[in-house]
């Protein structure tokens, strides 16, 4: 998800195949000029059409029409070291990397020198997807439940976890707290008597997961031989989660954290590339890792215990109501780099989850459950068995009309042909486990770095960002861009307006790009008609809707401010409205940060989003300024009339 100012694994495509991309279906479907005049991809009868078209419920309740769905005024770019946001509004720190989370903790060190056993019980580093979890439906206390999602590194060198002149070699106590600053944190979130929130220390429900915490595997693939190692051979128990992105919940009150780039924490000191054909296309290093774990830890040495990666990579289902729970890797939504997870309902109330793989050229996918939901019932195995997608985006029956149609690609050995033919699948749990190689044996689209996807309250569309693809070449006069640094957003309409179908049809919500630096609306790199001199921005990635429809764009790209990236300012948070296409910019962050990870009370009043790697390069000390060392924190955002976000 992030992009490192040096290394971005993300940018690197390890799919080999020949399958056609998705540049190459837009070629196709859609027209240069017509793209631009309009600034949308499919046909207003489709896209625009009841229910998208009409406010949601919610929305019509709270008097939000369509004139008012944006209420907020729009603000400029910022590149300076602080949080700017709309007027009438306010937005506080809250719980930095280092707050304590238990009672008669010590606070946390200035210098960052606190050890491992500290950061154990400490809020860990770079923030990302969070999500509130309200006691008896209260919006005032809960539990508030985010990412870490990994350390600031750069050249194999952690930037700020060991405090800003450190420049000694790593250790395995300083590996140990590394692996501790990852993973999750629960907090039992309240406002006191003064309408402050505060973390209450002295609660049950306060956790830490990290890198280290036992876990199980669920699912058709736990036990196999590629989960087995000399310390579980049973295949069913491991230890940590890591690079956990975006995130994802379910109605029955669970929190799903998604293993993204786990690829980064494996290496091998033995000085021999021995990885073989599935661990290249999950992209583990040749030599040393980037975290450098495995000169202290074997399991993170492929050389020596080469099943451990084949442990990660999952959505990790977590019950923040009960902290004696074991997290559960849930197997059955199949092994990839996990961005986030957004949940829906078919029409026969099937949990179905949608995922992107984020990294260039890889895909979108979608789990549906074997088993319906049941309000106030049983859904603690509802992740453990169904049948899980990937998409194939066509350009549909007409060419230049901006529409286009797609299908979901059952991932199944029994039932398509194409893997019950291939050898390299014995058996479903192996094309779980190497999801990417099956997808990729299926003739799935390749994308641009699928993110964060999220779910229309109303509609059921279904959007995605796509957050960039510089590397892509090779078009034509129908082709919206060639080398994409800006990003878009794609969305969707499944068949029959029901999540279990097997066919749906797309077009292009937005193709983001810079009409300050590129002022000639006919250069695509100016983007669609929706994208203006007042709300420019690059590489989309976190996404969320709101009860009344709004959608919420972050932002995890360039932040120079300068050539391509010309009047674009710091990483920012934007919102749109679905049917106008109006877009306006909300939030802008400190220097060198990324926005990330949405999460609203129940009245809409509050919002949680995330402030990650602030100065990454070393040029930020926010939030506690002077000469501080940077820390990632939360964001609690509150309109100052009490209102509703967003309005």
């Amino acid at each position: 998800m992030h992009d490192h100012p040096e290394l971005d694994t993300e940018d690197i495509p390890t799919n080999t195949s020949d399958n056609e991309h998705f540049q190459q279906v837009v070629e196709r479907s859609v027209s240069r000029r017509r793209f631009l005049k309009s600034g949308i991809g499919l046909s207003a009868a489709m896209f625009l059409a009841n229910p998208l078209g009409t406010r949601s419920a919610t929305a019509a309740a709270t008097g939000n029409t369509a004139a008012s769905l944006l209420g907020f005024k729009a603000i400029p770019i910022s590149t300076d070291d602080a949080i700017k946001i709309a007027p009438g509004y306010t937005a506080t720190v809250f719980a930095p990397w280092g707050t304590p989370l238990f009672a008669g903790d010590p606070s946390w060190k200035a210098d960052a020198s606190d050890d491992a056993a500290a950061q154990a019980r400490q809020v860990g580093d770079n923030h990302d997807g969070i999500h509130f979890f309200p006691i008896d439906g209260s919006s005032s206390e809960g539990l508030l439940v985010m990412n870490h999602e990994y350390t600031t590194v750069d050249k194999n060198r952690y930037v700020w976890l060991f405090g800003a002149a450190d420049g000694e070699a790593l250790t395995a106590d300083k590996a140990a707290k590394a692996m501790n600053a990852h993973g999750v944190s629960v907090m039992h979130i309240a406002r006191n008597a003064t309408g402050k929130w505060e973390i209450k220390l002295d609660s049950r429900y306060n956790r830490r997961i990290t890198a280290q915490s036992p876990m199980a595997l669920t699912g058709p693939a736990a036990g196999h031989d590629l989960l087995k190692t000399h310390d579980d051979p049973t295949g069913t128990k491991v230890l940590g989660t890591f690079n956990n992105c975006g995130n994802g919940w379910t109605p029955w009150n669970t929190y799903l954290t998604c293993e993204e780039n786990f690829n980064n924490y494996f290496g091998t000191a033995s000085g021999t590339d021995s990885r073989d054909a599935a661990q290249k296309r999950y992209g583990l290093s040749a030599g040393r890792s980037e975290y450098g774990w495995e000169q202290f830890v074997d399991r993170f040495d492929y050389a020596k215990i080469p099943n451990e990666s084949n442990r990660h990579g999952w959505i990790v289902e977590i019950d923040p109501f009960d902290p004696d729970s074991v997290p559960r890797k849930r197997t059955a939504l199949g092994r990839i780099k996990h961005e986030n997870a957004a949940y829906t309902l078919t029409a026969d109330k099937r949990i179905v989850v949608y995922m992107g793989d984020d990294q260039r050229d890889d895909y979108v996918y979608k789990f549906v459950s074997d088993g319906a939901y049941q309000e106030n019932g049983d859904n603690s195995r509802l992740l453990d068995a169904g049948k899980l997608f990937v998409a194939k985006f066509n350009d549909g029956a007409t060419s230049g009309d901006f529409m286009g149609d797609g299908e979901w690609i059952l991932l199944d050995k029994a039932a398509n042909a194409t893997l019950a033919a291939d050898p390299r699948f014995a058996s479903q749990a192996e094309v779980l486990i190497h999801t990417r190689l099956a997808a990729d044996a299926v003739g799935a689209t390749k994308m641009d770095r699928p993110e964060w996807v999220s779910v229309h309250p109303g509609s059921g569309e279904v959007y995605v960002t796509l957050t960039n693809n510089d590397k892509r070449i090779g078009t034509d006069d129908a082709n919206p861009r060639e080398k994409n640094i800006y990003g878009q957003i794609l969305r969707w309409r499944e068949s029959g307006a029901d999540a279990a179908a097997t066919r749906f049809e797309w077009d292009v919500f937005v193709l983001a790009g810079n009409p300050v630096k590129y002022t000639d609306r006919k250069n695509l790199k100016s983007g669609s008609s929706n994208i203006t001199v007042d709300n420019t921005f690059n590489s989309p990635d976190g996404l969320a809707f709101d009860r009344d429809g709004r959608l919420w764009i972050q932002t995890d790209g360039k932040y120079s401010n300068s050539g391509d990236y010309e009047g674009q300012g710091n990483n920012q948070m934007l919102c749109a409205d679905p049917v106008s296409k109006e877009i306006r910019r909300f939030l802008v962050g400190p220097k060198e940060c990324e926005v990330t990870g949405i999460a609203f009370t129940p009245d809409s009043k509050t919002l949680f989003i995330n402030v990650q790697h602030p100065g990454e390069a070393g040029n930020s000390h926010w939030p506690d300024g002077g000469s501080s060392i940077p820390r990632s924190a939360t964001l609690i955002i509150t309109k100052d009339d009490g209102g509703v976000i967003g309005t």
